[in-house]
């Protein structure tokens, strides 16, 4: 029976042992060496720092992003201001060659119902008029 008790206080002992060890583990130390501490006050103001300039930079790219947007709509805005005036130009265009068109067409042919400047005011005699009196009378 000895041996059964053996067993039984053996278990228990590894058992309290298992569990004095798992509540240290968990619970941690409360001695932290002067080296760590000042390393650990270095790291957080390493990370408050960082967070800091984090904020900072996602300010900028906040800003620059609604600048982007603000200039990408004066874009789309002055190209479609583009696209109108390129009409309007080949509209002008358009008319300016029709009118030289139409001016070129008006100089160069002269009106039908006009009569020619240089057509004498008389006739000139007839041939058979010349030819009787030109014949000598016998």
């Amino acid at each position: 029976m000895m041996s059964g008790m053996t067993r039984t206080w053996r278990r228990l002992w590894m058992g309290l042992t298992g569990c004095w060890i798992l509540v240290m583990g968990l619970s941690g130390c409360d001695y932290w060496p002067p080296a760590l501490q000042a390393e650990i006050e270095q790291l957080r103001v390493q990370i408050d720092t960082l967070t800091r300039e984090k904020s900072e930079l996602q300010s900028q790219v906040d800003d620059l992003t609604k600048t982007k947007r603000e200039l990408l709509a004066q874009v789309e805005e002055l190209t479609r201001l583009n696209q109108e005036k390129s009409k309007l130009i080949v509209g002008l265009q358009r008319q300016v060659a029709s009118t030289q068109a139409k001016k070129h067409s008006a100089t160069s042919i002269p009106p039908k119902s006009a009569k020619p400047a240089n057509k004498p005011a008389h006739k000139p005699p007839s041939s058979s008029r010349l030819k009787k009196s030109t014949t000598p009378a016998r």
